[in-house]
C-alpha cells in the first residue's frame, strides 16, 4: 500500500531502520519500522495485518 503524502508529512522520520527500532523500544509500544515510499526514510507503524511480528525480548 502506498503511503499518503499527508500521512508521511505528519510522521517522525528516521534516517535508518535501527534508529526507528531504537525509538520504538524506548517508548515500549508494539511498533515496527517501514521504509516510506514517499520520503525514502523510515517511519513507525502499529499496523500488523499480514506482517510477521517479531517476539519482544525480555529486558
Amino acid at each position: 500500500m502506498r503511503t499518503k503524502l499527508s500521512v508521511c508529512l505528519k510522521k517522525t522520520r528516521f534516517a535508518s531502520e535501527e534508529d526507528a527500532l531504537s525509538h520504538a523500544r524506548s517508548i515500549a509500544l508494539p511498533l515496527r519500522p517501514y521504509r516510506c515510499d514517499r520520503c525514502r526514510q523510515f517511519h513507525l507503524t502499529g499496523r500488523t495485518k499480514g506482517k510477521r511480528v517479531p517476539r519482544q525480548s525480555a529486558s
